[in-house]
């Protein structure tokens, strides 16, 4: 027995259903993830897209109530709406400031265009220009917003990519297509059309290309978070040991390779013990949190702060030598001692010691905070509240070998 023969019907039904099916279902998995992600708004944005985009291919097809070219105008501001917050949400994303201007400005006219010619002065060839061209621009648009930060990561310069030629397909297929299929003068046949065909075709490639990337996107920004959770102390906002130590190696090695100098402080607070058990856990809490803040605010960005045990702390700084090292310590250390912690009874002085020791040579990191930690110890031991250096040169420092003479 010979197989079945589809009917145009079931294929015009298949293509008809073909992009609503697939920005449905990008709409809702893109709800789903911001349902689990409620701190990322451009989720909600990007669900809220493909979703009105789904309405707008249904009415293409389907006709409202209201009659056929009122539905052909809905159906394109529902296309406005779906590309805006499609575009807003890319840009949102890679951090860049929305240009809502701009966006409303090219829709806005391409709406405007499209109306004319549906209602004043009907011309369907200049409908499809009108829209497209609009669709194009704000594509470029966001090609342009996301050039500056495309070479921030893979993801950054494929959405570039995409933009990209997600503006050209909206230009320049459609210029072909017309010049060469073109003019339309009715909706007869137009949706067997190459231009219908190929503009369906062009439109589910990119849909899906862009919510792959965004889908990515939205990985490795959940996994960029569960690894700042996992570096980051909760109570005072600095990296936590296995975070310093993993930032401070990376740091090293860069300035090995340029040969630029590294100091080394660590800090730690005197009789914290005896102020957690006089004044409470929740009072030490406040202390940590107050003296790292500034300690964050002295490191600056260039900086690597950390605390790396209960009232411990370490600053790696980079282009400093030892005798910068002492100064930035010394200012820590008066602006500390000098001031008050909220929640402690007035008149309570909480000081720090600290211990600061340079890199010689390629010295690693755990050499350089052995040596720190022993000027750290001496400060303790001499009455806290001060700051020591570290003249100790590294075991890893080139020593030559004296002068034989015969």
């Amino acid at each position: 027995m010979g197989g079945e023969v589809k009917s145009p019907l079931d294929t015009d039904l298949f293509i008809a259903l073909l992009n609503p099916t697939i920005a449905l279902a990008l709409g809702a998995a893109f709800s789903m993830l911001w349902f689990h992600q409620r701190h990322r708004p451009y989720l909600a944005v990007l669900a809220i897209s493909y979703s009105v985009s789904a309405a707008g291919f249904l009415l293409q097809y389907f006709t409202l109530p209201i009659g056929m070219m009122p539905t052909k105008l809905v159906s394109n501001v529902c296309f406005t709406i779906a590309g805006c917050c499609l575009a807003g949400a890319i840009v949102a994303r890679n951090g860049r400031q929305v240009p809502y201007l701009a966006m409303s400005a090219l829709m806005g006219s391409g709406l405007s265009a499209l109306m004319w010619f549906t209602f004043a002065a009907p011309d369907l060839t200049w409908r499809i220009l009108s829209m497209n061209f609009a669709f194009g621009g704000l594509a470029l648009l966001v090609a342009a917003e996301l050039r500056p930060v495309r070479r921030n990561g893979p993801i950054e310069n494929i959405l570039f990519i995409l933009s990209l030629l997600s503006g050209l397909n909206f230009f320049v297929r459609t210029l072909v297509v017309v010049i060469l299929h073109g003019p339309f003068t009715s909706y007869d046949g137009f949706y067997a059309s190459t231009y219908w065909t190929t503009a369906l075709l062009t439109h589910a490639l990119l849909s899906l290309l862009i919510a792959l990337c965004l889908f990515t996107a939205a990985a490795l920004d959940v996994m960029k978070a569960l690894k700042t959770e996992t570096h980051t102390d909760p109570l005072s906002g600095l990296l936590n040991r296995r975070g310093f130590e993993e930032r401070a190696t990376v740091l090293l090695e860069r300035c090995a390779a340029a040969k630029f100098p590294v100091t080394l402080v660590l800090a730690d607070l005197d009789h914290f013990k005896a102020l957690n058990d006089l004044h409470g856990h929740a009072a030490g809490d406040r202390v940590i949190a107050d003296f790292a803040a500034k300690l964050r605010l002295a490191a600056g960005a260039r900086g690597v702060a950390g605390r790396i045990g209960g009232e411990e702390f370490a600053v790696l700084l980079p282009l400093s030598d030892l005798g910068a090292a002492r100064l930035f310590a010394e200012a820590v250390r008066t602006l500390y001692s000098a001031g008050s912690v909220d929640g402690l009874p007035p008149g309570t002085k909480v000081t720090a010691s600290f211990g600061v020791a340079a890199r010689s040579g390629e010295e690693a990191l755990q050499p350089l905070m052995r040596r720190a930690d022993e000027a750290l110890y001496i400060a303790k031991r001499n009455g806290r509240d001060s700051v020591r250096l570290s003249l100790e040169r590294s075991e890893t420092m080139f020593t030559p070998e004296p002068l034989r003479i015969g």
